[in-house]
């Protein structure tokens, strides 16, 4: 009996102690990625310009979420900002597209500027934050993050939100709108002068790309789409599985010599709460939804640059969608209602 006793004394004591351990790795593991990201500067970089959409009005979407109130928001949860005001570029021409591309030349002008201006930030240990605009400006932006994550020797991870695949080329699109294109024109396929901006081709290995809340794929992307590999968490499978699996998944293997790059088009959410986007599509992610998304990446600690692109005032209603947007990014930066358990971290988020 005294036997039986000792070894249950021992097992007990040999699970508390791994508990413990346990819990200690995942606590300093937060504690590292909350105290390293803490101590960046958060650089907000206005890139105003619907070139690349079918739509105007994306253009007045930066001055929107100042107005929302991000730079404050951000500042709110710890961090030092700076708002590096606007990029410069050409005027919406309005014109039709010419060999299955509208605005190009605009288009290519504007994403050369995010580029270098992104490129500035990351090269300055900063942490961009391009507030567009239409998503077309994602190819100046995550270019600008593939050539520093070659140059550091770092991983790269992009989590692209988003209503639709962005997978349309010159032969497949229905509009030859660029703001279709940016991840078709990063895996490679586009005009050359997109698809060189990192100074590699492609700018980005599709294997290194999760698309999350995706519900709108025109018929030739979806064929493309699976083709290249691309790991896609659409509504059906964020219906049928939850949004916590979708995002455990997107988010494996995401470590400290990971960097997280976060692409978030407006229209992901659902236009019931966020009215205010250019090319809506029903049935996204709930508020809660979208929170919790932000709140797993907030979590690892990982966060590096951010897009925020597609809000459109000019269909808004009293600035909600903005408001919303900055909701949002607040919890990516770190908001939460409660201080949480350690467990909360995903484990395959620890490698």
């Amino acid at each position: 009996m005294q036997c039986t006793c000792f070894f249950f004394v021992i097992v007990v004591v040999v699970v508390v102690s791994w508990a413990i351990q346990d819990k200690l790795a995942t606590f300093l593991l937060l504690m590292d990625g909350a105290l390293r990201m803490s101590q960046q500067q958060i650089s907000l970089i206005g890139a105003p310009t619907d070139v690349g959409a079918g739509m105007l009005g994306a253009r007045l979407g930066p001055e929107a979420l100042r107005v929302a109130g991000i730079a404050r928001a951000i500042a709110q949860c710890g961090f030092a900002v700076s708002d590096r005001g606007n990029v410069a570029g050409p005027a919406n021409p309005e014109l039709p597209a010419v060999d299955g591309f509208r605005h190009l030349p605009e288009v290519i002008c504007w994403n050369d500027a995010v580029h270098d201006a992104v490129y500035r930030e990351l090269a300055a240990d900063h942490l961009p934050v391009v507030l567009g605009g239409d998503h077309s400006l994602a190819i100046g932006s995550i270019s600008a993050v593939a050539r520093h994550c070659r140059e550091r020797g770092k991983k790269l991870r992009v989590l692209w939100f988003d209503a639709h695949a962005d997978f349309n080329t010159a032969t497949l699109t229905p509009s030859g709108n660029l703001h279709g294109m940016p991840v078709a024109c990063l895996c490679g396929h586009g005009p050359r002068e997109l698809i060189e901006l990192s100074g590699q081709v492609p700018a980005l290995n599709p294997k290194d790309l999760r698309q999350i809340g995706i519900r709108s794929v025109d018929e030739g992307e979806k064929q493309r789409v699976h083709e290249i590999g691309i790991e896609v968490f659409d509504m059906r499978f964020i219906d049928e599985l939850g949004m916590r699996h979708a995002m455990e998944l997107a988010l494996a293997l995401v470590g400290a010599d990971t960097h997280l790059h976060v692409s978030l088009d407006v229209d992901f959410l659902d236009p019931d709460i966020a009215p205010g986007v250019g090319t809506a599509v029903r049935g996204g992610p709930t508020y809660r939804e979208a929170q919790l998304c932000m709140e797993m990446i907030a979590d690892t600690g990982r966060l590096a640059s951010l897009d925020v692109v597609e809000l459109n005032p000019a269909l808004d209603v009293r600035n909600q969608t903005a408001q919303l947007a900055v909701d949002l990014i607040e919890s990516l930066f770190g908001k939460s209602t409660l201080r949480r358990p350690a467990a909360t971290v995903p484990r395959n988020a620890r490698q």
